[in-house]
């Protein structure tokens, strides 16, 4: 069987689903894909414009995009303020070792497998509530202290997350051509970020004339309201199979996957040694938050301005996100190339924003530095400026990373079962490092050691997956697996119409 691959040129598809199931195809492949139905001279009627338009790739990117910027959007608008908006961080500290530690154990053990089984739908549908649960918690703190159902609603957000971001790193990856893979990215992260960025600046408002140290209910309840409304969108997500997109077809045309075939993909999957390299790239996408979040905006500004901060900082990722996504889509240069200048622009923006962070840190553990801590406001001038920049420059950085990471993510496979298990891997590293950074800053370890940690895991890693980068191809390639997969159904299914007939 001729191997799928898709095109890196930006062209329009050739091929198309039609209602009976049957991928027609204007220059090759037709009769590899053709129905029973077709096969026997059926018909049946085309699908209306508003399934054509509901199963268009780009409808399902935006609608992922929006749905995240209701939940994890308005989640970020929290762990932004610093301490999850409150005066003790150790709360919101420890429930996010809770979530980020469920989460790494569910995203490489269990999420993966029932997304191949269940499909991106029911697997949100059953995880998208738990982050109102977070905000609900948080609310109910602000009057009676209570530490444990912080952690515990922490613990089962961290379940949730890991279905709903595997459903999303799918969908991005996957429901789009090679050529737009870095504007899938792109268009993604300035709506999530958006949710961010919206949050913060109502925050804003809202705290704007606050003498405490933490927000107001408020603005849990906006946001707990929100985060309900995102999760009733799911209920419009598209399986693959519905997709009018040539390579997912294979995957449509295959049967059902059993928990041991995935675990057997999943296996040959992350035992490539390009994956391989590219993990530490996942364990240290987010291991900077605590520090970044807690110690830089935390313990630094007052509430208002940890508001404007948030605003600021989820702001700089939507540019961030744009930028690097455009970059990775450049039709200027071929896909090794865009590579290479995805991971420079990372490395190098890496260095300088980082270095920049040491002079701050060395400001904050000065004794110049004792009158202004968890008071300044940004109406103090150049003293808060600078903070604030960095802070906003921090936001920047991260979008680049995850970014990157994300696009080379989508460079190993076309086939979303296998896109999902590349993103389990990534969710599952990333919440791991996450919570170990997160766990280091509750134990009261030094800024600056918190600082030189950062630094040296984030560049360290750059380096270590450099070969994985060079060596990405110009396209990317159906896997054995998946054509063998499909040979076998489609030989299934003949045997079971020549009994038929």
């Amino acid at each position: 069987m001729q191997r799928l691959a898709s095109r890196d040129d930006g062209a329009k598809p050739s091929a198309f689903r039609e209602a009976d199931g049957t991928i027609t195809n204007d220059t090759s492949n037709e009769s590899h894909f053709r129905s029973h139905k077709d096969e026997e001279g059926g018909s049946s009627h085309q699908p209306s414009k508003l399934i054509r338009l509901y199963a268009h790739p780009w409808t399902q990117i935006l609608l992922i995009s929006f749905i995240f910027f209701c939940l994890p959007g308005m989640f970020n608008t929290l762990s932004g303020l610093g301490g999850s908006g409150q005066v003790d961080s150790s709360a919101a500290a420890n429930a996010t070792v809770a979530l980020l530690s469920t989460t790494a154990l569910t995203s490489l053990f269990i999420a993966g497998p029932v997304f191949s089984i269940l499909g991106p739908r029911i697997c949100f549908m059953v995880a998208g509530w738990t982050y109102a649960l977070y905000s609900g918690s948080l609310l109910n703190f602000n009057h009676t202290q209570n530490g444990a159902f912080v952690i515990a609603s922490g613990a089962i957000l961290g379940v949730g997350s890991s279905f709903i971001w595997i459903v999303q790193g799918a969908i991005m990856t996957t429901y789009v051509t090679e050529a737009q893979k870095g504007r899938a990215i792109a268009v993604f992260w300035v709506i999530f970020n958006l949710g961010g960025g919206i949050g913060s600046l109502a925050s804003f408002g809202l705290n704007y004339e606050s003498e405490s140290g933490s927000v107001s209910d408020s603005t849990y309840i906006a946001l707990l309201a929100i985060m309900l409304f995102g999760w009733t969108l799911g209920v419009f997500i598209c399986s693959p199979s519905r997709i009018r997109l040539p390579q997912l077809q294979a995957a449509a045309g295959t049967k059902k996957l059993t928990l041991k075939s995935t675990f057997w993909i999943a296996v040959k999957t992350l035992s490539k040694w390009r994956v391989a390299l590219m993990l530490p790239l996942f364990f240290n996408a987010n291991v900077f938050y605590s520090y970044q979040h807690n110690e830089v905006n935390g313990r630094t500004f007052n509430i208002r301005t940890r508001c404007l901060n948030g605003a600021l900082y989820w702001t700089a990722q939507m540019f961030g996100g744009l930028a690097i996504g455009l970059l990775l889509d450049s039709p200027w240069f071929n896909r090794p190339m865009r590579a290479r200048i995805g991971w420079s622009v990372v490395f190098v923006s890496g260095m300088g924003v980082w270095g920049a962070g040491y002079y701050f840190q060395r400001w904050h553990d000065s004794p110049r530095a004792l009158d202004y801590l968890l008071v300044l406001d940004f109406k103090h001038g150049d003293m808060a400026y600078g903070p604030m920049m960095l802070y906003m420059f921090y936001g920047a950085y991260d979008a680049l990373w995850q970014g990157f990471a994300y696009w080379l993510i989508g460079t190993e496979s076309n086939d979303s079962t296998r896109a999902a298990i590349l993103v389990s891997a990534y969710k599952s590293l990333q919440a791991a490092g996450s919570a170990m950074g997160w766990r280091l800053n509750a134990q009261g370890v030094a800024p600056m050691s918190q600082f030189a940690m950062n630094w040296g895991l984030c560049i360290g890693s750059m380096l270590i997956v450099l070969p994985s980068v060079w060596t990405v191809t110009k396209t990317t390639v159906a896997s054995e697996e998946t054509e063998e997969k499909v040979i076998n159904s489609k030989g299934d299914d003949e045997e079971e119409l020549t009994k038929g007939l």
